[in-house]
């Protein structure tokens, strides 16, 4: 797993003479343009399960509630990822989709349908990410200091603090590129799956990952 420092370090640049504001900015979407996807793992032996669909090798591997990108780990309380690599002889191409992919989670008879990104993106979480203090904690934190008593029972919770939106965006981007690719794409491919699930990923006692697509068949029995 990556420690997302270079994310953070793009928004504390030094002060900049005039016109070097627009250069930086250029570079930085070019840089930004150039974020590739998930890269597949060396094999589908790599990969916690894998198994056969047609001329298709499927590996795959549970991620839990933590979203593992190329450039940082972000998490999210609302779905489960699974991390999947397509892979086949030389030159193959298959068609992707996410509807492909489905996940039966405790046996249940329903199995779960990979969900698009527009639901996911809301929910993401950069655990590394601290909130500023609010004036309300520091002025709790200097009562307690000074042993001044606070009269704050009238007083409404604080609104949690909201991510500034540059490094929102940048987190969106970054998951949204380790997205799974739809389309007819050349091998290997590989990225995230996203299924829906509320509760702690300890409680999973059992995972099937289940693949219908152009390529054929395959269940793939992963390890919560």
């Amino acid at each position: 797993m990556i420690a997302g420092l270079a994310m953070s370090a793009a928004f504390y640049l030094p002060a900049q003479e005039p016109g070097a504001q627009d250069k930086g900015s250029s570079e930085a979407q070019a840089k930004e343009t150039q974020i590739k996807g998930m890269p597949p793992r060396v094999a589908p032996t790599e990969y916690q399960a894998h198994a056969k669909a047609g001329e298709v090798t499927i590996g795959a591997e549970f991620m839990g509630h933590s979203i593992p990108t190329p450039e940082h780990i972000f998490s999210t309380e609302d779905y489960i990822i699974v991390e999947a690599g397509l892979f086949g002889p030389p030159d193959a191409h298959t068609k992707l989709s996410r509807d492909d992919f489905s996940l039966r989670i405790n046996g249940k008879k329903i199995a779960s349908s990979s969900e698009p990104f527009e639901l996911v993106s809301h929910t993401l979480k950069d655990p590394e990410w601290q909130p500023p203090k609010t004036d309300d904690e520091k002025e709790s934190k200097s009562s307690l200091t000074t042993g001044g008593g606070g009269q704050g029972g009238d007083k409404l919770p604080p609104i949690p603090p909201k991510m500034p939106f540059p490094l929102r965006r940048a987190m969106e981007q970054q998951v949204h590129k380790s997205f799974m690719e739809e389309g007819d794409r050349p091998l290997p491919q590989a990225g995230l799956l996203f299924f829906s699930y509320h509760g702690k990923a300890e409680n999973i006692r059992s995972l099937e990952l289940i693949y219908n697509g152009a390529a054929g068949m395959a269940t793939l029995d992963l390890q919560p």
